[in-house]
């Protein structure tokens, strides 16, 4: 009997031969960029319904408020913990390797302006809270605001829970909405090796595999940070809670591939999510800490936004001294929450960071031109770090133990191999 070939395989088999035809025939890898965006398009569709279904669900679902107050207040304090710790370790690798030291400034006039013109965007905090209430819901869902969403489906939510048994109907509809669109990711998914096949040829089309040479150790730097910090939180996360976090990590192994080649959270977080309750997550913990993750806990963008912060200062000579390094910190902390988990986000936060504290905005014009690679490798790590907060969060709350876990981890296997 023929052995199918997996999603994951159809994927990395995609990404090869979008770099090879992006190398070869550059020309043709640009014309083929209209396919990317159809399957991220696709993608970007199923993600509005899908969140404020599970979220709705998750709070008016879980009907004991004492339950859900915990819930928020141990997911919160796990996301700074694990936002601190990406934080430390962007700078702390970056101090270490400093990448931009001896790096050759090319920035071309076209990313010099969009540079520029991505500096404007200013961090304040009052604006920013204010911003959080949507004046119009359905607006806030035409412009994917995930903020504005979280902050009415929390409320309608809540809402729905106190009107007694009239809400189990909404909560049944949010329940069935969401079943659809895990059925409708399905679909979309089957898009998944031709949308990435597209997107990376185009990448490479566009670019060139020489431009990355220059800056390779930038790109090594901030992988080997990454990689480093998935590894200290599961090390950190299999003390806390006596599961065996590398196995969730080998577990999730094809969501984190789907994430890492399409440079979207929003890809992998349908997968995610049911792998997860595959795993024995309860579903009220999942469909609550995922979504809300989604925007306070992308650790993989803050670590980027420490590194490309540093990187820049060391482009141009500019010393930082401890003290400022950790004012750094303070501010990304807050002005990462609520970047949206698309490709290209993290760069706003870059560069109005990098204005605040008087850096050349030129700097980020450097980083536009890697921007691509270096979102795959945030993404990534935004998307495991999510998943791990969740697990945490049920194991915290007792509902997650590590018999229970095993046993699903098994089972999982076997499915997976049989």
């Amino acid at each position: 009997m023929k052995r199918k070939i997996g999603l994951s395989s159809q994927i990395l088999i995609g990404l090869v031969l979008g770099a090879l035809v992006g190398y070869l025939f550059p020309d043709f890898g640009d014309k083929l960029k209209p396919f990317g965006d159809a399957f991220l398009r696709m993608i970007k569709m199923i993600v509005v319904p899908l969140i404020f279904s599970t979220l709705v669900m998750g709070i008016a679902g879980t009907g004991d408020f004492k339950k859900l107050g915990r819930l928020g207040g141990k997911a919160i304090i796990w996301f700074e913990f694990a936002t601190t710790i990406a934080l430390a370790i962007g700078l702390l690798f970056m101090n270490i390797a400093e990448p931009g030291v001896g790096v050759t400034l090319s920035a071309s006039a076209a990313n010099a302006s969009n540079a520029a013109a991505a500096s404007q965007h200013s961090v304040d905090l009052v604006d920013y809270a204010v911003h959080i209430i949507p004046t119009n819901i359905v607006d806030a869902m035409a412009r994917q605001d995930m903020l504005q969403i979280i902050f009415f489906a929390c409320f309608f939510g809540v809402a729905v829970a106190h009107i007694g048994g009239k809400g189990e109907t909404i909560v049944d509809i949010c329940q069935s909405v969401a079943e659809a669109m895990f059925k409708v990711t399905g679909y979309v998914m089957h898009f998944a090796p031709i949308g990435v096949f597209a997107m990376i040829a185009y990448t490479v089309g566009s670019y060139g595999i020489a431009m990355l040479i220059p800056l390779g150790k930038l790109i090594l730097s901030v992988a080997c940070a990454t990689a480093l910090f998935i590894c200290v939180v599961a090390l950190i996360a299999s003390v806390f809670t006596g599961i065996n976090f590398f196995h969730v990590i080998r577990a999730l192994k094809d969501i984190l591939f789907l994430a890492f080649s399409t440079a979207s959270s929003e890809a992998a977080l349908p997968g995610a999510m049911k792998r997860l309750e595959e795993l024995g997550v309860p579903k009220t913990i999942v469909t609550f800490v995922m979504p809300t993750g989604y925007s306070f806990n992308l650790d993989g963008s803050t670590l980027y936004s420490s590194a490309g912060i540093l990187f820049i200062a060391q482009l141009y000579g500019i010393q930082m001294p401890i003290e400022q390094q950790l004012l750094v910190m303070v501010t990304l902390m807050l002005s990462t929450k609520g970047i949206a988990g698309v490709p290209g986000a993290g760069i706003i936060v870059v560069a109005a960071t990098a204005a605040a504290f008087n850096l050349p905005t030129e700097g980020v014009a450097i980083l536009l031109g890697i921007d691509r690679l270096l979102d795959m490798i945030r993404t990534i790590c935004n998307v495991c770090g999510n998943c791990m907060a969740t697990v945490v969060v049920a194991c915290w709350e007792k509902e997650l133990n590590k018999a229970t876990f095993n046993e699903k981890y098994r089972a999982f296997l076997g499915g997976k191999n049989s």
